[in-house]
């Protein structure tokens, strides 16, 4: 794949405005320029970066239509919202526009390479604008030359949408590379959800994801994002994530982890506004060799805020998770309160969880803690479901729900809620019937 990306003439799209080339090439020049990650870094600490390679996979092909057909028939997680768009191998497969009503408003909800063509001024502001800091910038690099599918929202100022915009990336050929890209923007005094899903068409078909999403969120912005990844194991998956949060906005993320081989997940939090409030959850289940790692930056620039986060992760057979965290407060930044906990549920001896949770305080009046926690599986609870004709391996899901449920009952959708359960019944079930 790298070979196929070394001309930036080769990706780009010659009637792209010329800051979107700039961006592309200087991605393009950054991922060529930058080496692979090692585990001498602390920001790959733990990773088993000496078997993470992105070669041989290639940028992905239109598949054929009635692929498409199909994978836009089963994108039905999400029956109530506002607008859908489904992407396949990173080919738009179905779009459901927004109402009258919403574009009367001034609301916005575009594949990307639209919003370029009909509002390049807010895409040159926002689009490819905020890069991770967490170690996968090589990577950042190569989706930057390359994203062409996702989806744009825009909710202009003192709109408020309950039914929530629904995007689903699919993948479905051999080898391929996809780069999914959401941007949200959402302005003073706003309300709005966004569900982002990520599945594989077959438990077969081998790919490499790069992944991005952005969130902006104005003065007293409300925005709720969920964020469900299902890849099958032959997956590579990186997902890059950023939020900035101005004066009140509230901002809630819940990221839900159940697929891929290796599968990598950086979130970076910036506070620059006072009153603001971020929630911050996530659940992962990780079982074989899967391997999940988890980077994390809270940072806040403004005081008064609040930031909250609880990563739970359940561990089994021969699994991994890594997470590390980080709360940074500016020396402006006093009276603010932020907390992180990562909880680890091992359900097999051999699992193995690491945690890294940490502080940088430059301000004297704050409230912040971190911590983590690594728990064995309760034996006697175990045994007492056993000894009544219950699985053990049905009877480690029971208790993985329960370990979940926390988080799963934060979503605010009963029928999404439920499809959850659903995915993660269904990963214990192949696990059953292997």
């Amino acid at each position: 794949m790298i070979s196929t990306l070394e001309t930036p003439n080769d990706t780009l799209q010659t009637n792209e405005p010329a800051w979107l080339a700039e961006r592309r090439a200087t991605g393009l020049e950054q991922f060529k320029s930058l080496a692979m990650p090692t585990a001498r870094e602390e920001a790959w600490r733990f990773a088993s970066v000496g078997k993470l390679s992105i070669d041989d996979y290639n940028p992905a092909e239109a598949p054929a239509a009635a692929t498409l057909d199909a994978l836009a028939d089963r994108s039905d997680l999400v029956t109530e919202r506002a607008g859908r768009m489904v992407y396949v191998d990173d080919a738009p497969a179905d779009f459901e526009c927004i109402t009258r009503e919403l574009a009367d408003k001034g609301v916005i909800y575009l594949p990307i390479a639209e919003a370029i063509e009909h509002h390049p001024e807010l895409m040159e502001r926002y689009f490819l604008k905020e890069s991770t800091e967490l170690g996968s910038k090589k990577f950042f690099g190569l989706h930057a030359a390359t994203a062409k599918a996702g989806s744009v929202l825009f909710v202009p100022k003192g709109v408020e949408i309950d039914a929530p915009f629904v995007n689903y990336y699919w993948t479905s050929g051999a080898r391929s590379a996809v780069f999914p890209h959401t941007l949200i923007i959402a302005e003073d005094n706003t309300k709005v959800s966004v569900v982002d899903l990520f599945f594989s068409e077959t438990d077969r078909n081998e790919a490499l994801n790069i992944s991005v999403s952005n969130i902006h969120a104005g003065t007293n912005a409300h925005v709720f994002r969920k964020v469900v990844q299902d890849w099958n194991d032959q997956t590579i998956s990186f997902q890059l994530d950023t939020t900035v949060a101005e004066r009140d906005a509230q901002v809630k993320n819940i990221a839900v982890n159940i697929g891929a081989s290796r599968a990598r997940y950086e979130s970076q939090t910036r506070i620059d506004g006072p009153g603001a409030d971020v929630k911050m959850f996530s659940l992962t289940v990780a079982e074989d060799h899967q391997e999940f790692d988890q980077r994390t930056h809270q940072t806040h620039n403004a005081p008064n805020a609040v930031s909250d986060l609880l990563y739970k992760n359940a561990l089994l057979d021969n699994s991994r998770t890594i997470f590390s965290g980080l709360i940074k407060v500016a020396e402006g930044a006093q009276e603010t309160d932020a907390y992180q906990t990562n909880r680890n549920l091992l359900l097999d001896p051999t699992a193995e969880a690491n945690a890294l949770p940490g502080l940088e305080i430059l301000a004297n009046d704050v409230r912040c803690s971190h911590g983590a926690t690594t728990g064995n599986v309760d034996d006697e609870e175990l045994f007492y479901m056993m000894q009544r004709g219950i699985p053990r391996r049905v009877a480690m899901q029971l208790m993985v729900f329960g370990f979940f449920e926390e988080i799963i009952e934060k979503i605010e959708n009963e029928e999404l809620a439920e499809n959850l359960r659903k995915l993660i019944h269904n990963k214990f079930a192949k696990k059953l019937e292997a």
